[in-house]
């Protein structure tokens, strides 16, 4: 009977005893952050590059004359800045006989 009884005791002293975890399981923020940090860069990279493919393939698809209008504009837009295009003055005085 003695010895049921201290059975008895010892579960109920280790059924209330807590568990004991680690809680370095896994990998660390640090390492987290460096991993989405990563992550965001190459899914920036590769929609720069699905862009720069879309916009190749749409180039290809129109005729010549197209290509170069576009061409020109596009210079012309790079060379002006992103402000509001005005043409020259003897463009705007003779017109630009395009």
């Amino acid at each position: 009977m003695m010895k049921r009884s201290v059975r008895w005791l010892v579960m109920i002293l280790l059924l209330g005893t807590p568990v004991i975890t680690v809680a370095q399981d896994g990998i660390t923020q640090r390492q987290q952050e460096r991993i989405l940090a990563k992550k965001a860069k190459e899914d920036k990279k590769a929609k720069v590059r699905k862009e720069k493919e879309d916009r190749k393939r749409h180039l290809a698809i129109q005729d010549k004359a197209t290509r170069k209008r576009l061409k020109r504009h596009t210079r012309r837009a790079d060379r002006g800045g992103s402000g509001q295009h005005r043409d020259g003055f003897f463009t705007r005085l003779f017109g630009g006989g395009r």
